[in-house]
């Protein structure tokens, strides 16, 4: 079966931080995540938007939890799609939460569903879901599908640097980053996500450091060229999206920038106001 936009649809959850893609893409559909202050449950994007979400988390007495949809939200999304022969269910790394459980077991209703475990989160999501997109809409196949992902989950580069461990050791998500918690003030952690957990790799002290690091990793992990793609993702902190989309420009010229966003309600959640994320996939087809 020939693989393309008009018979495939894409299924993202709200961790991939991109709720345009609907009314950029048809074919492209969000099942939210959950965002809780106290008794007040919110969906991710539709009831609460960063903006929103960040201005209420700096008065919250208590930090805010997550939930992952649940199988019917997932089945409701799969069944506005039955006119599609193939569904490509893209979910936040299954380690990082239960959503590609929600979907895998909702996908059973549905023969035309594949789960897909992305191993990943926000930008990184979006950007495979670019990559499988492009080649939807010139004719692929099923097993070039799986060898894109599976290229992907082996291939693609996510750093990121937080104002504060606390927001990630508090939901239960810091991984082998749970050796840099109590470190120095200012110290900045350059952290990654490898087989879906945690990873840190380098402590810098203060953002301009940081940021030094992250275009020399882009440097050495990277080509400069047309088939490089970039994507970036902040949590309320605008200046350092800028920064660092600079940086990708100085230090990648030709590369394409896929994505600048915002970390929605529930990433936010977990990594805190003043993240930063840099992520990229050389992608030549």
């Amino acid at each position: 079966m020939e693989l393309t936009v008009e018979n495939t649809a894409l299924v993202f959850d709200s961790t991939a931080d991109y709720p345009e893609g609907p009314s950029t893409y048809p074919n492209w559909r969000v099942v939210p995540l959950y965002v809780r202050f106290g008794e007040e449950s919110f969906r991710d994007y539709v009831d609460l938007g960063p903006a929103q979400f960040y201005e209420r988390l700096a008065s919250a007495t208590e930090l805010p939890s997550t939930s992952q949809p649940s199988p019917g939200d997932f089945a409701a999304a799969y069944e506005e799609l039955a006119g599609y022969e193939r569904v490509l269910s893209l979910q936040l790394s299954s380690t990082l939460s239960g959503t590609f459980a929600s979907a895998t077991a909702a996908a059973a209703d549905f023969p035309a569903v594949r789960v897909i475990d992305t191993r990943t989160v926000s930008a990184a999501i979006a950007m495979l879901g670019f990559a499988v997109q492009r080649r939807l809409e010139r004719g692929t196949s099923d097993a070039e599908i799986d060898e894109l992902v599976a290229r992907y989950q082996g291939d693609h580069e996510l750093l990121f640097t937080l104002d504060s461990l606390d927001y990630l050791a508090r939901g239960g998500r810091i991984g082998r980053a749970s050796s840099l918690v109590g470190g120095l003030l200012n110290v900045k952690p350059i952290l990654t996500i490898r087989d879906g957990e945690v990873v840190p790799l380098k402590r810098v002290r203060g953002s301009q450091k940081a940021f030094a690091e992250f275009a020399a990793l882009l440097e050495a992990g990277s080509t400069d060229a047309p088939s490089l793609r970039v994507g970036i993702a902040h949590a309320a902190a605008p200046e350092r999206l800028a920064a660092v989309e600079e940086l990708v420009r100085r230090v990648r010229p030709s590369a394409q920038l896929e994505v600048a966003t915002s970390l929605g309600a529930v990433v936010g959640t977990h990594a805190g106001p003043g993240t930063v994320g840099l992520f990229w996939f050389d992608d030549p087809e």
